[in-house]
């Protein structure tokens, strides 16, 4: 098995030895059905009409095939009398994206069709990587087509968890942005991890139904021995599940913790400007009486309604009085000041008890 820059289908007979031979086209791999062993055809891609080559000859029912061109399937696992057809999901992470697309399997007694795109075919080499695991597992997977599924999927799955790695590694990059620099933080990060979360989520829960059908024995053509395979994916895909719901908590926590942040910070900003706007206050409830006195004394012009002859004795006594009442107000707006923050701490007191 080898990797080739251009992804197209391939077609195996897997020999009950555990030697992989390579066909040269489908009709040879349809060919070589007919003596032991059991054929793998890894289609990239299939167009209609090249399933429907393989519909007669393996049996694949028309509405297994609709539902592998379909885009817009959710995992499922569907019975039919020659074949089960098995919908999983493929996870890549890129540019802080989750795209999640589609994988098929039809798996007979003697025959594994899986269906694949293009672009998951060919990124990250991950053909060259499934290749090197079913050539590590070859013991298994010569045993049947159900023990090459369980490869394949087994290696689907453990590309799930790079994904949700990735996932993980950028909300706890958020988590310390929240904490030590609330200020820098984008609310809309959060917003879009949970976006991902759910699809994720979505995917899985449906997922794990397939492997719970499977570990059941619903499928006649999953032999006893290939459960025990089967029941380690299904742990793998409930511990990415509990993950999952984890992490969605975690951001809820997350939004709560930077709208806390963020309310205690205008908090003291308001804090700020109360104490600015009470000095201002205070000081503009002292000088009113003042103004008043000066506006009600300047009336008189110089004598300050008094005799003109008693000026030098009139003018410091009236700025005297208007310096006492002065400090008078000040005091008086302090005491009052002090009454209502007693009275204050009083009823947060009883509110505590």
């Amino acid at each position: 098995m080898s990797e080739q820059n251009v992804p197209v289908s391939r077609f195996f007979h897997v020999l009950p030895e555990g030697r992989v031979y390579r066909a040269r086209s489908r009709e040879e791999a349809l060919a070589l059905l007919a003596n032991s062993g059991f054929a793998w055809f890894d289609l990239i891609d299939p167009t209609r009409e090249e399933l429907e080559t393989l519909s007669k000859p393996l049996g694949l029912h028309p509405l297994s095939i609709e539902d592998c061109l379909d885009e817009e399937q959710v995992p499922k696992m569907d019975d039919f009398p020659s074949h089960d057809f098995i919908l999983f999901n493929w996870y890549r992470y890129a540019e802080k994206a989750v795209s999640i697309e589609e994988i098929d399997f039809f798996l007979g007694k003697n025959f594994l069709v899986s269906v694949s795109h293009a672009l998951s075919a060919a990124s990250g080499n991950s053909r060259t990587r499934l290749d090197e695991a079913i050539e590590r597992d070859l013991v298994n997977v010569r045993k049947g087509p159900d023990f090459l599924l369980h490869v394949f999927m087994d290696y689907v799955v453990d590309e799930k968890f790079k994904a949700i790695e990735s996932l993980q590694e950028e909300l706890d990059t958020a988590e310390e942005t929240v904490i030590e620099a609330p200020g820098a933080f984008k609310p809309e990060a959060l917003l879009r991890l949970r976006r991902n979360l759910l699809i994720l989520r979505k995917s899985l829960f449906h997922e794990r139904e397939v492997l719970v059908r499977i570990c059941r024995r619903d499928s006649p053509f999953v032999s006893e021995g290939a459960i025990y395979h089967f029941r380690d994916i299904y742990d793998h895909l409930a511990k990415f599940f509990e993950a999952i719901e984890i992490y969605r908590e975690m951001i809820t926590s997350l939004m709560e913790i930077y709208l806390s942040v963020l309310n205690n910070r205008m908090t003291v900003v308001a804090h700020r400007t109360n104490r600015i706007v009470r000095r201002l206050t205070l000081i503009n409830t002292i000088f009113m009486p003042l103004t008043l006195l000066a506006g009600i004394g300047g009336m008189s012009e110089w004598s300050m309604m008094t005799n003109p002859k008693n000026w030098k004795i009139a003018y410091p006594a009236f700025l005297l009085l208007m310096v006492i009442i002065g400090i008078m107000n000040y005091f008086l707006l302090k005491r009052l000041e002090a009454r209502d923050r007693a009275n204050a701490e009083k009823d947060l007191a009883e509110l505590d008890k």
